[in-house]
């Protein structure tokens, strides 16, 4: 049977990069996205803001044309003033020496030997994602970042190597922002790392749960201890982050208001963990994947899993077509996520009951337990192109199987 051309990026290890193919022409994804690495240059002022590049650069894991860039201190945007955390008289640390998270807007640079992997990542210092960076590279030197979009583009400017992104929550579910951001960036998923949430409610050193009267955390983190925080009778606050929270709290230094957040949170921010394991769920795990400029070369050695999205023809039983590529050469599916388009929203259908009907048209993500080393893999993707109009991988990696 003659395959339908259907564009699709899939990650060829003979060519280390990213293709569409198409009418059986194989086009460079990145042709029209590229910039010269020799016009990069470091900054030492640190109130100087970055230009960001026209295009962006692909590179192939490995070449050392590039050492990463250093992140300097950032300068907030004219328009959005900075918040100034002050050092209270019981707090014995110093929130100033630690380091600032970037701006989507605000990224500088300064020298680095290139000694260590640089990992950005969403949050403060303490936040659960920062414990997913160390746990994926005990050495790396971790770089907050202020909100997901300014993660993804701290890679792509070379100012990271690699970043550490939440996709999903054992409790919470899918983080949707992520899966759409995954689209909208070219950047290559090369891991996967698992952590266990223990939520730990803290307070300034001295005092007791009893005397609290409100706990700051992030929305979730307050549902997933919802229980814990009835029995105490305080009133919830929410943060943008888990470690904000206990920053907030320690710089404020109010003695009636906690944070639900990481042990380590307490640690950094010199507050008393109060109770441990506040969390209603126990078994409270967070996957996160692990994003860099350059796919990696899938192997067989060790288990694999891929992620692609795809989007569908219309027609009746084309979802059910399109899983059972997997299942006929017994592909596992670990995962299936739907998001609507938001460019082409909707589709018209005219097989109705009724004559035509409008619905809302779907991306579908998808991670399977196979590698793009294995021709079955690869078959599966080949039959895939006769139901989708559109396929990208976004990532083969090997999967984490330790928590």
């Amino acid at each position: 049977m003659a395959l339908k051309a259907v564009p699709i990026c899939v990650s060829f290890s003979e060519l280390g990069l990213c293709d569409f193919v198409q009418n059986k022409k194989r086009i460079p994804l990145f042709s029209s996205y590229r910039v010269n690495v020799a016009k990069l240059r470091k900054w030492e002022c640190l109130g100087l803001k970055l230009a960001e590049p026209d295009r962006a650069q692909t590179h192939v894991e490995g070449e050392k044309t590039l050492s990463p860039s250093d992140l300097g201190s950032n300068s907030t945007d004219g328009g959005i003033e900075e918040t100034q955390i002050t050092e209270s008289s019981g707090f014995h640390k110093d929130l100033n020496s630690l380091p600032k998270p970037l701006s989507a807007t605000d990224l500088v640079s300064s020298g680095n030997d290139g000694s260590k992997v640089r990992v950005a990542y969403q949050g403060l210092p303490g936040a659960y994602s920062e414990a997913a960076a160390l746990k994926a590279y005990p050495k790396c030197e971790t770089v907050p970042c202020d909100q997901f979009e300014s993660v993804f583009k701290a890679v792509e400017l070379w100012l990271v190597d690699k970043a550490v992104l939440p996709i999903e929550n054992s409790v919470g579910g899918s983080i949707h922002r992520n899966y759409d951001l995954l689209l909208r960036h070219r950047l290559h998923i090369v891991g996967e790392v698992q952590l266990i949430v223990n939520h730990c409610l803290l307070g300034m050193p001295g005092v007791r749960k009893e005397e609290l009267k409100r706990v700051l955390s992030h929305p979730q983190a307050l549902d997933q201890c919802e229980i814990a925080l009835n029995k105490l009778g305080v009133v919830r606050v929410n943060a943008e982050d888990t470690a904000l929270a206990a920053q907030i709290v320690a710089s404020e230094g109010i003695r009636d208001t906690g944070a639900v957040a990481s042990s380590r949170a307490a640690e950094i921010y010199g507050l008393d963990i109060l109770a441990q394991t506040i969390q209603d769920d126990l078994d409270n795990i967070t996957r996160f994947l692990i994003l860099a400029r350059e796919p990696i070369i899938p192997g067989t050695d060790k288990p694999h899993k891929t992620s692609i999205v795809f989007t569908l023809e219309e027609g009746p039983g084309v979802l059910f077509k399109a899983l059972a590529v997997f299942a006929l050469r017994e592909i596992n599916l670990s995962k299936i996520e739907s998001r609507p388009q938001r460019k082409r929203p909707l589709r018209i259908v005219d097989d109705s009951n009724k004559g035509s009907a409008t619905y809302f048209d779907y991306l579908f993500y998808i991670d399977f337990e196979a590698s793009m080393a294995e021709p079955r893999a690869q078959y599966a993707l080949g039959h895939l192109q006769e139901f989708a109009r559109f396929i990208r991988v976004l990532g083969c990696y090997p999967m984490d199987t330790a928590l």
